[in-house]
């Protein structure tokens, strides 16, 4: 068997239509999704900032609300994440469960008054860094589909081979790693106290690790049984950029509204180092081994593991935003916000991804998303509630297949500093294909996130 390593631009399409792992175009959507994290006050309000302002989290939504700030402040978060992932693969069901905890959110803002007379009576600066996506997560699913696809055994040498095609089970092992983080500088000021006008410089650092394993177990008509694994892996990291503008008018005391657009994320430099290439028929680490013969074969039995590098680009959609928000005095609030994504626009580019881009065109969808939070204040001690919805991008998807999210907390100021907390869950379907080019049906995932953040500020 000849073994070769190719450290070089490979055919995208290779990837995509021979792999049990996700196709670039699953990656291009991924990487342009966001989690919603953010300090505790951010996230218990289902993230509905845009036309608030005032938490260091709202300058993913609108940098405009920096300004509304009064004085310098500090935050960071921790999120702990419960993960429960039902895969259901031809009536069989396993469930998944793991925890993570990590810090989600750090940041502060720095606010200057001034020093002239001026309709432009305060300014306000903003850094803060935020895990923006989370892809550590895994699930296993096990059935039969009645399809055998490793159906030979590569070292027999019989005139008449064997022919394993009585399919008996199914195991698939997928895990992922990493996360999209992101770290921000916005500017805002406010013009004659109703105006507040904001942008910001977002810079994203990339990390993301799929390793998949797929079992097969069939046999053939005299009872031989073959047992087959075929390990894949990828490793991708890479850099982006984009901006973020937007505005918030107080049309009065009661009343306010927010509208901000931030551009396409464009990743200029993704790194790919994969196992995804074909070696002796398999794109992947294959080893098989079947019960009349005591020969196991392995295509890198030699040591030598062929990878492939690929280095492509690539731009993910715009997302314009509309706020608005209801100011009860004192007492409390109501905000909403709707955001706008169109993935038909996603694209990547570097390499020949011909079919990725018109899938994109074909398969996927402008999104709308809106969410709704809400705050009371009872003295020193607030409590809050939240929801957002989050459409599916996918042109195929059913209603479960949308991201609900609930969410509450609460928070104490304690006046040099304060504490809060937020609770939520979210839950949406999905389904995985891990057997790409052949008639078997895709695992139904059940996804559901419980998540804990705890967050403390520090007035400067």
């Amino acid at each position: 068997m000849k073994k070769i390593i190719a450290s070089a631009i490979f055919f995208a399409t290779v990837f995509a239509t021979n792999s049990q792992s996700l196709g670039y175009q699953d990656l291009g959507i991924l990487f342009s999704q966001n989690d919603n994290n953010g300090t505790a006050r951010f996230t218990a309000m289902g993230g509905a900032f845009g036309a608030l302002g005032g938490d260091i989290s709202s300058i993913n939504i609108n940098p405009a609300g920096l300004s509304v700030f009064n004085n310098s402040v500090f935050s960071g978060s921790f999120n702990s994440r419960s993960s429960d992932i039902m895969a259901d693969y031809y009536g069989n069901r396993l469930t998944t469960q793991d925890q993570f905890i990590n810090l989600s959110q750090a940041g502060g803002v720095l606010v200057f008054d001034s020093a002239y007379r001026s309709d432009w009576s305060k300014f306000a600066m903003g850094f803060n860094y935020r895990i923006t996506k989370d892809f550590t997560d895994g699930f296993i699913a096990q059935g039969n589909s009645g399809i055998a696809t490793f159906i030979d055994f590569p070292l027999d040498t019989n005139a008449n081979p064997f022919v394993y095609d009585i399919a008996d089970e199914q195991i698939f092992n997928n895990a992922y790693s990493g996360d999209l983080s992101e770290f921000n500088v916005g500017f805002s000021s406010v013009y004659q106290e109703k105006l507040h006008i904001g942008m910001s410089l977002n810079f994203y650092d990339l990390n993301f690790t799929q390793r998949s394993n797929l079992t097969e177990f069939n046999s053939d008509v005299n009872g031989n049984e073959l047992d087959a694994n075929l390990y894949q892996e990828n490793f991708t990291t890479g850099t982006g950029f984009s901006l973020n503008a937007g505005f918030i008018y107080k049309v009065n005391n009661s009343f306010r509204l927010g509208l901000s657009y931030q551009t396409p994320t464009w990743f200029s430099e993704i790194l790919e180092d994969s196992n995804i290439i074909n070696n002796d028929g398999f794109f992947g680490d294959a080893e098989i081994a079947v019960s009349n013969d005591n020969v196991v074969y392995s295509n890198t039995a030699d040591g030598f593991f062929p990878t492939q590098s690929l280095i492509y680009r690539l731009r993910t959609p715009s997302r314009l935003t509309a706020s608005t928000a209801f100011i009860f005095g004192k007492m409390g609030l109501i905000s909403v916000d709707y955001s706008n994504m169109n993935y038909t626009r996603t694209k990547l580019s570097g390499a020949n991804f011909i079919q990725e881009n018109q899938a994109f065109q074909n398969d996927f969808v402008n999104t709308h998303n809106f969410s709704i939070g809400t705050e009371w204040r009872f003295d020193k001690f607030s409590v809050r509630g939240g929801y957002r919805f989050e459409q599916s991008p996918d042109a195929f998807a059913i209603n479960s297949d949308d991201l609900n999210e609930y969410s509450f907390g609460a928070g104490y100021n304690f006046g040099s500093f304060k504490l809060d907390f937020a609770y939520r869950t979210n839950n949406r379907t999905a389904a995985y294909n891990f057997y790409s080019g052949f008639n078997v049906n895709p695992a139904n995932l059940t996804l559901d996130n419980r998540i804990f953040t705890a967050s403390v500020s520090i007035n400067l």
